[in-house]
């Protein structure tokens, strides 16, 4: 009688043991963590800051409203929003990774940013919040590490507020084949190796390109959210659907 096999999923483009993704992809940002601000500037040639803005812009938050930012890593998102809510709101900054938490809570408190923050280690699929928490919930670059994207999404959807907005910012497929080509050329060669020539640690980087390919196109993720509960759900290409910006809605 054959033995019951264990669930797989993917680890970029690896096949392993679904229990095992999570700590693998812990190595990965504990690897990265101190030099992830720096990779992220050099990575794209520092546009990332816009589609970060961009994502605010479309939050409609407002002052006083409770706002959670998972997968907030190094704090660029939740600072944005702390400024938008001021001292009457709150947000949280909830990361799975300690060692990207800390990285994060220390920039904040030097950039005197900390005063409405309180820092969270949480996995987005088993939120340790209560229902109906949030008016806003982000996820800026993280949606594509998790090993169970559809519980994480009914996890957020279950901490949202009704009538609050999901964000998804996130890498996803570019919408023209010229672009495509060259995405993979820069990818996959030189991405690796800028890993390794300024955090030492070219596998990680070749991770996180195999992820980008791995994760959801812009299509399947709005049917995700949907699926999740989420309404109206949108999104909005950036820099040639290189990135995404998905919406929904908790009615």
């Amino acid at each position: 009688m054959n033995e019951p096999t264990s669930p797989t999923t993917h680890f970029g483009f690896k096949s392993v043991p679904a229990e095992q993704k999570v700590a693998m992809v812990a190595d990965v940002f504990h690897s990265v963590a101190a030099k992830y601000d720096i990779m992220n500037d050099v990575m794209s040639m520092g546009i990332h800051r816009l589609w970060k803005r961009f994502t605010i812009d479309c939050s409609g938050v407002r002052p006083g409203q409770q706002v959670l930012d998972l997968a907030g890593g190094t704090g660029d998102i939740a600072a944005l929003f702390s400024k938008r809510v001021g001292p009457s709101g709150k947000v949280v900054l909830a990361d799975i990774n300690e060692s990207m938490l800390n990285v994060g809570r220390d920039k904040l408190r030097d950039l005197g940013i900390i005063n409405n923050i309180e820092f969270v280690q949480a996995n987005a699929e088993a939120l340790p919040f209560t229902d109906n928490s949030f008016d806003i919930i982000s996820i800026g670059f993280g949606l594509r590490n998790v090993t169970d994207k559809d519980a994480a999404l009914r996890s957020m959807f279950r901490v949202l507020k009704p009538g609050g907005r999901l964000l998804v910012l996130e890498f996803s497929k570019p919408t023209h084949d010229w672009l495509s080509k060259a995405y993979d050329v820069y990818s996959f060669r030189l991405l690796p190796f800028m890993g390794q020539l300024i955090a030492n640690d070219k596998e990680s980087y070749q991770y996180l390109a195999e992820s980008i390919r791995m994760h959801p196109d812009q299509e399947t993720l709005k049917q995700m959210m949907v699926e999740a509960g989420f309404a109206e759900v949108t999104y909005h290409n950036l820099t040639g659907g290189i990135v995404a910006l998905h919406r929904g809605y908790k009615f």
